[in-house]
């Protein structure tokens, strides 16, 4: 099987000529096929029965896929002489090779090289086998070089239109290398004239017919073209041509996806086991041809050599990614790597290196980096979900203190191992889902790390974070704005935000440039000691927007609407910005000099537009800060706060200061004022 490595496609070098087509004695068939055993039947199709043995080719025994005609099917003769005519002249590593045939009687059978792996289409939707995005990609360049070889009749005098292309007729070699089968429906065309028109009666299969034919009669290689969208289609969401158990306006895959591309909402058309191994842009990419393959004028749609080349070029971009993913892993994050981080899910438009981290192995692709836990693991590790270890809640659950295995992250029993936060959403999946596949791998001492998740019991879904072992009151807006007995000193709120902008300077500054998109007091998280660590990434998002993938509810753009209008995402598009995330910390910084949320109840409006007439006054300032400090603070250092605060919430986001800056200025202000 091709690697996807090459830029232009390459099919003469794949051209196979083996042994020569002969024909078989019956009774080498029905010693082969042990007079026809029943046990050894492998597959059933329109034409009949296939069954396993061993046959003669050559001068060498092999194991042949033994296709008998069934007397009550709808094929016959015309097809049987048609397949064995066309697949003797045809030789490609991805065409099913024809070792021969045997016509005796009313006997038609077609002996070809045996497919280990079976169909596609079981593959797909019989056995539920794991297919990764990689392995998904590889049979579908595997597939459109060996329909660009019959296309173009590289090797033969003539070119081949195969009629009736669809998953069940891609069989699978046992390293997953794809094979076009199934020749009987077939018509030769001019290899010189690709757009040669074959008026004839429609054959096909529903689902992958070309509507172009299907009402002219007029077929064409693009005809083809077409039924190999739909396979593309398919294998992307691991959902049939036409199933009629689905509601009716589902029944068809190409419509629902077109729809669902139409109004930008990618997501919907991703089998969900692989959209954390997905790079966006190489979705794009990939959806863009089968687009194209899809197109009603047959036209406007792509040769096959066209589709080889950006199906290389999608596989090339998915491995540079993977493999810069990997090294990252081995260089940087080193074992933890692949224990403990968040999957992000997002585009980086300016190097185009960002992806969906992979939840599954291939055979040499990615490790999974995060722990996948079953629900009834973490109910048991939680005493059954006891209301006596709820820590915190919100409004989309609670989250448990629960114990697991040091080392293993095995689940265990009420204070033996470590303890882990598992939060229990009893609603609000679509922010569950964006936790699981909207974060980058993150290792910082100010960033809290996620274990793993859980999602085979819905609704109730499951993550697992890293428990930060303290007393209950945990994240800093109770600090500020509950009922403590003593509130934080200066210099602790001073360290507490330092420890923020640390985080958020981490995020910033790495290579996907990720956007937190919740900076709030209730999200800032606090050991022990007091060290703040950005948790809860339940709006993150790269720096780069990529509606395609972003048509969930975001549940913190809401909360953030509740409490004024805080322009953490840009105000002409919507989306989620670095310097929005400079606009929340500017704010969660006034609420920390103030120790008053947000939104101000007594006034009517945000504390933001409460504070700013009050700023051009030094004298003013005592009314700015928190009284129950008593004043225990610098005023130079409180003054330099609220200017830095200030530029941070600047309407134009172009004149706030970037996360490094703030940082900077931080450790400045704490420095000269120990």
């Amino acid at each position: 099987m091709g690697d996807g490595n090459e830029s232009q496609p390459s099919t003469s070098s794949c051209i196979e000529w083996s042994q020569p087509c002969r024909p078989f004695e019956f009774p080498e068939i029905l010693s082969a096929t042990n007079n026809f055993d029943e046990s050894l039947v492998i597959g059933h199709g329109g034409f009949g029965k296939v069954y396993k043995g061993n046959v003669i080719n050559g001068s060498s025994v092999v194991v042949a896929a033994i296709k008998r005609l069934d007397s009550m099917s709808s094929q016959g003769e015309s097809e049987f002489w048609a397949e064995v005519k066309m697949l003797s002249k045809l030789r490609h590593c991805h065409l099913v090779s024809l070792f021969g045939y045997c016509n005796h009687e009313k006997e038609m059978i077609i002996i070809y090289e045996y497919m280990p792996n079976g169909t596609l289409e079981d593959h797909l939707h019989k056995l539920g086998t794991p297919l990764s995005w990689l392995q998904r990609l590889k049979i579908c360049i595997g597939t459109a070089r060996g329909l660009d070889y019959l296309h173009t009749g590289t090797g033969i005098e003539f070119g081949v239109i195969h009629r009736d292309v669809k998953s069940s007729n891609i069989l699978l070699q046992d390293n997953w290398a794809a094979k076009i089968s199934d020749f009987g429906l077939s018509k030769i065309g001019s290899t010189n004239r690709p757009s040669t028109i074959v008026n004839t009666l429609v054959k096909g299969t529903f689902g992958y017919i070309d509507p172009n034919y299907y009402t002219t009669g007029r077929l064409n290689r693009k005809s083809d073209v077409y039924s190999f969208g739909v396979i593309l289609l398919e294998l992307l969401r691991r959902k049939r041509a036409v199933d009629e158990t689905l509601d009716e306006e589902q029944w068809g895959l190409v419509p629902w996806a077109q729809e669902s591309i139409k109004q930008g909402n990618l997501k919907n058309i991703i089998d969900y086991s692989i959209r954390r191994q997905i790079s966006p842009k190489c979705l794009r990419k990939f959806v863009r041809i089968a687009e194209r393959c899809l197109h009603i004028n047959p036209k406007q749609r792509p040769t096959m050599a066209e589709v080889v080349v950006v199906l290389d070029s999608v596989l090339t971009l998915q491995q540079k990614i993977d493999s810069s993913f990997q090294a990252a892993g081995k260089t940087i994050y080193g074992r933890m790597m692949y224990m403990l981080p968040l999957p992000f899910q997002g585009e980086n438009l300016a190097n185009d290196d960002s992806r969906l981290s992979s939840n599954s192995k291939d055979n040499n692709d990615s490790t999974n980096p995060m722990k996948v836990f079953k629900f009834s693991d973490l109910e048991r590790s939680t005493s059954n979900f006891s209301q006596d270890l709820v820590i915190d809640s919100d409004g989309y659950g609670e989250v448990f203190l629960g114990w697991v295995d040091e080392k293993t992250f095995a689940p265990s029993t009420k204070g033996v191992g470590i303890t882990v936060a598992v939060k229990k959403y009893s609603k609000g999946f679509p922010q569950w889902l964006t936790v699981v596949t909207s974060c980058v791998p993150l290792a910082h001492p100010n960033i809290t790390s996620l274990l793993g998740y859980s999602d085979d019991e819905k609704p109730n879904c499951l993550l697992v974070y890293e428990h930060m072992d303290m007393h209950k009151i945990r994240n800093f807006s109770r600090y500020l704005f509950g009922n403590v007995v003593e509130p934080l000193s200066w210099k602790r709120c001073l360290r507490i935000m330092i420890g923020v902008a640390h985080g958020l300077d981490y995020l910033h500054s790495s290579k996907e440039q990720v956007v937190h998109g919740g900076i709030k007091t209730y999200n800032i998280l606090l050991d022990q000691k007091f060290n703040a660590k950005l948790g809860y990434f339940g709006s993150a998002k790269l720096h780069y927007k990529f509606h395609e993938l972003d048509d969930m509810e975001d549940a913190t753009r809401s909360d953030m609407n509740i409490i004024g209008d805080l322009q953490a995402r840009d105000q002409h598009t919507g989306d989620l910005t670095v310097k929005g995330d400079i606009y929340s910390f500017g704010v969660v910084l006034f609420e920390t000099l103030k120790g008053q949320r947000a939104w101000v109840t007594k006034y009517g409006f945000t504390l933001v537009k409460w504070v700013l007439p009050f700023l051009d006054d030094i004298s003013k300032l005592r009314l700015v800060i928190d009284h129950r400090l008593n004043q225990n603070y610098p005023i130079e250092g409180a003054f330099k706060c609220i200017a830095l605060a200030t530029r941070c919430v600047a309407e134009d986001p172009n004149d706030r200061p970037s996360s490094k800056e703030i940082l900077k200025s931080l450790k400045q202000i704490y420095s000269h004022n120990k």
